[in-house]
């Protein structure tokens, strides 16, 4: 049985051997090459001084050297530390220092960005990718693979040890690091192949980043159940639809802005997705009209999921093999708990029906945020339970809907008005594309909703005629007060839209 996530590669390449597990724009690797070329890299880190429970920051786009870096790292019973891609220099060495990195492992390009970090950090070892020359002080990725054995016995690792300290965004500060076991992470990676029906029949291409949750429950989804992962390091429509084709994908997962541009591509009914068995959604929530949309043009089933940092993964998920409620999250993972409880009180559970913030139990929960026991204190109760931070409510059937985050909600003279409620009606207009809720300052009510819109290639769309719309499917109150049409709208390496940076829009 697998007890830590180091495990992994070894026990497919077992299994699975000389098939292609890794489709990368360069290079294609085999189970049995990553396996390999993981045991490299845990040999040389080893070599380095890295030691069991020392933290190593993995920071680049997608590609296949950080999938055998992440697995890499955990054979050697080191932490690893995924960031963000977009990220900037002051931000990587605040996390480097907060989490006191000892190697940091990098593309070119990000490593260069960061090479004094050496000089302001604990990090001792920068190791960059690519065959660019070095300064000095800086060593090659792959020289250290060459000069490396891939002869690695994974050492015993305790399962409820820390396998991976993932930093939240930061939205309301500094960014803070849920840590979280091998156990955790295990858990999570299982239940979602389980729920999904993942099988080493499947082939799924993604763009979505690996050091996210969501992307890195597909990433090691895929190596665990024999799958093959194609990988893009961005998302192209284009690209994406040919790997579709060219691959046979049976899976592909993303964000809801990646479904929507994909739908808004003129050419999308030439290519042939009929190898697709299922699509995943997930990062945040999809208006359902759009849902039914991809599953028209696509030809298969969308299913919804959501999850979290705190969580490693997934928190609720629908089964693919099961019946799906459009615009709800689906019910909790197995081994998971979920219920809605009062924003007063959170030990009080709300009935059937009623709005308040979704909490969530069980093995797939983080141990708590490094070095900060009060963010810890007041993200789970002392039973347990985790505050998600999300406005929810769950039918009979256990089914949940996603209302809004709490700290997107907008108070308009008293009323609470969530952008995700009016963002599902906007992205039914016919001539919508994407759509984005924000808020601007108003003397009498306080704030008011402005929409901010991408319209669909060739319509002209009309701010009166959205509006109007508008006020056929939501209360007076929640109606958007303006409405400006924009080229594109903020988003974050996943493609999840950045709410709070629609500001930088206005005109």
């Amino acid at each position: 049985m697998i007890t830590s996530i180091g495990e992994i590669p070894t026990a497919a390449a077992q299994v699975y051997g000389g098939k292609t597990v890794l489709v990368c724009e360069d290079r294609s690797l085999s189970f049995s090459e990553l396996d390999a070329l993981s045991n490299k890299l845990a040999s040389a880190l080893i070599g380095l001084g890295v030691q069991v429970g020392d933290r190593v920051t993995l920071y680049s786009p997608n590609c296949w050297e950080w999938v055998v870096s992440y697995y890499g790292i955990l054979k050697t019973g080191a932490v690893v530390n995924p960031i963000n891609v977009m990220l900037t220099p002051s931000e990587v060495e605040f996390i480097a220092n907060d989490c006191g990195a000892s190697v940091v492992i990098a593309s070119y390009d990000k490593a260069m960005s960061i090479q004094n970090v050496k000089e302001r950090s604990e990090v001792r070892e920068l190791i960059a990718f690519g065959d660019e020359p070095l300064p000095d002080g800086m060593l090659s990725f792959n020289s250290v693979l060459d000069a490396a054995n891939d002869n690695f016995e994974v050492p015993d690792i305790d399962p409820l040890s820390l396998s991976t300290i993932g930093y939240t965004s930061g939205t309301t500060g500094h960014p803070k690091g849920a840590c979280l076991s091998h156990q955790s992470i295990l858990l999570n990676v299982a239940m979602t192949a389980l729920m999904h029906q993942r099988s080493d029949r499947d082939t799924v291409v993604t763009a979505l980043p690996c050091p996210h949750v969501y992307g890195n429950v597909v990433m090691s989804g895929a190596v665990q159940s024999g799958m093959t992962l194609v990988l893009h390091p961005s998302f192209d429509e284009k690209t994406i639809l040919q790997s579709i084709q060219k691959h046979r994908a049976t899976l592909f997962e993303g964000v809801p802005t990646m479904f929507m541009f994909l739908l808004n591509y003129p050419d999308l009914d030439a290519y042939d997705l009929s190898s697709l068995r299922c699509c995943t959604v997930g990062g945040q929530t999809m208006p359902v009209p759009k849902m039914q949309e991809v599953e028209a043009h696509f030809g298969c089933p969308l299913i919804e999921l959501w999850g979290m940092t705190e969580l490693g993964g997934l928190g609720t998920t629908f089964a693919s093999n099961g019946p799906v409620k459009h615009g709800s999250i689906g019910v909790a993972l197995p081994y998971a708990e979920a219920r809605i409880a009062s924003t007063e009180d959170a030990t009080v559970t709300l009935p059937v029906g009623e709005i308040g913030e979704l909490m969530i139990k069980g093995g797939v929960v983080m141990q708590g945020y490094y070095g900060n026991e009060q963010a810890t204190r007041d993200t789970i109760e002392p039973d347990g339970w985790l505050h998600t931070g999300d406005v929810a409510s769950m039918d009979e059937d256990g089914c949940i809907f996603i209302v809004d985050r709490k700290k997107d909600m907008i108070l308009t003279a008293g009323y609470n008005v969530y952008p995700a409620e009016i963002e599902r009606v906007v992205a039914g207009h016919r001539d919508v594309a994407l759509v984005a809720v924000g808020s601007v300052p108003d003397e009498e009510k306080g704030e008011l909703a402005k929409a901010y819109i991408v319209p669909k290639t060739g319509a002209q769309p009309d701010a009166d005629d959205i509006i109007n719309y508008c006020r056929e499917h939501l209360a007076a109150y929640k109606v958007p007060r303006s409405v400006q049409f924009v080229d594109d709208l903020p988003k974050t390496s996943t493609g999840k839209v950045m709410r709070r940076e629609l500001h930088s829009l206005d005109n």
